[in-house]
């Protein structure tokens, strides 16, 4: 616990460092108290040190130095899961994907090209990836699904997985964890040449090759061959 928390301030002060003034390093020293007091009173307006309309220009108006955030951050995630790999034989490195839905009522003119319908909902879609070993559960990356005639969230995620820092590609090995929106056949088949171990949800309506449909199926660790696959699965 001791350690969390050391490497918890040392991340916290080394952000603090990037802000670009000592205006927008205060302001973001207030809000990560805030967070870090854990008493349930994140929201501005029970700063002490600075005024809500404050801390609400520095959220909505200043720029923040994103990239630079972003690529610290990953690199102190990389460091902190490769500090968990054990001697031996390899670990699972689990890589969960998942579609999630902000919904949005009303008009959004700054996002209007954000905003869709997806299953009857309607809002921002979004495509998030963790990464997963040990104690750490870590958001690593994310994508905004735009509409039809744009990438699939199958697609998206796709992307994103091949885009995964060889550092814990070639220490782990990788394991993929999906709900049934990514389990497409162009999906399955790209994971299986990347050779990731893949659990994946797939529809009831989906058809074997023998023209079966998978609801007929009971038995679990059950070895079956779906239409577009040229490989079995294991039904779990």
């Amino acid at each position: 616990m001791e350690t969390i928390l050391a490497h918890a301030h040392t991340l916290m002060y080394t952000i603090l460092a990037l802000m670009p003034s000592r205006y927008q390093r205060d302001n973001l020293e207030a809000m990560l108290g805030l967070f870090l007091a854990a008493d349930g009173k994140p929201l501005p307006h029970y700063s002490k040190s600075k005024s809500e309309s404050a801390l609400s220009r520095f959220l909505n108006t200043y720029k923040w130095p994103t990239r630079k955030l972003i690529r610290h951050l990953r690199q102190q995630a990389i460091e902190q899961v490769n500090s968990h790999c054990p001697l031996g034989r390899k670990a699972f490195l689990q890589v969960i994907i998942d579609l999630t839905t902000l919904e949005k009522c009303g008009q959004f003119k700054a996002f209007k090209n954000l905003i869709t319908v997806y299953n009857g909902k309607r809002g921002l879609h979004i495509v998030v990836l963790y990464l997963v070993v040990g104690q750490w559960r870590i958001p690593w990356n994310f994508r905004v699904w735009r509409g039809k005639g744009t990438a699939s969230p199958s697609q998206i995620a796709l992307r994103m997985v091949r885009h995964l820092p060889k550092d814990l590609t070639k220490r782990f090995r990788v394991k993929i964890l999906a709900d049934t929106a990514f389990g497409t056949k162009d999906f399955i088949n790209n994971l299986r040449k990347l050779k990731y171990h893949a659990v994946i949800g797939i529809g009831c309506n989906r058809k074997l090759v023998n023209g079966y449909p998978v609801k007929l199926l009971h038995r679990r660790g059950q070895q079956v061959r779906l239409v577009g696959l040229d490989f079995p699965v294991t039904l779990s």
